[in-house]
């Protein structure tokens, strides 16, 4: 079996399935990293890597492998485009976003001031990401993903620099005025709570 994928796009593009499934099997997990840090609230992940696959088959052709580049590099920037794409669409047609019991309690922890005061011992790992994927959500798409990138999926610069095509510079540009940005949002609904 070839390693290189190039020449498996192109078996696939003659027909040859077991070509786009050995691609798809070994860039599973760089895309499902990618969807994780970059989904949107109405789409499930299974269904945003699903996309991210199709649009690499349906682009396929156009991909050309460059000495010193490697093809999770072309993919990458892909997922990162259809991911960022999905976000602009829902950003069109917000939605509001349900707690769950224990997320609206860590809410409204947050929202009383969480520095005055301890978290009740209910307030688990699941309800905090419920929170900081509410409060993200009000974020641009570019906000959101290098924040994920960076702060929950622990990337280096140089990692999302790479992924998606911005200069190390303006990732942590991009980086200090995201955090700023959230940190108003939070302050923004803690004010309002009082």
């Amino acid at each position: 079996m070839p390693h290189d994928e190039a020449e498996l796009l192109a078996r696939w593009r003659a027909g040859d399935d077991s070509a786009g499934q050995a691609v798809c099997e070994r860039h599973h997990q760089l895309v499902a990293r990618i969807v994780a840090a970059y989904r949107p609230r109405a789409w499930t992940r299974e269904d945003l890597e699903q996309e991210v696959f199709v649009t690499m088959f349906t682009r396929s052709a156009s991909y050309a492998p460059r000495a010193g580049v490697p093809f999770a590099h072309w993919l990458s920037r892909l997922a990162v485009n259809v991911c960022r794409d999905c976000l602009r669409s829902e950003a069109r047609r917000p939605e509001s976003v349900e707690l769950s019991r224990t997320g609206q309690r860590a809410l409204t922890w947050l929202e009383r001031g969480a520095g005055s005061a301890e978290p009740d011992a209910e307030l688990d790992a699941a309800a905090a990401r419920e929170v900081v994927e509410l409060l993200m959500s009000e974020l641009a798409p570019a906000e959101r993903l290098v924040l994920s990138l960076l702060d929950i999926e622990g990337q280096s610069v140089a990692e999302v620099a790479c992924c998606t095509g911005w200069s190390k510079s303006l990732v942590k540009v991009r980086a200090f005025r995201a955090r700023r940005r959230l940190r108003a949002i939070a302050e923004r609904r803690e004010r309002g709570a009082r």
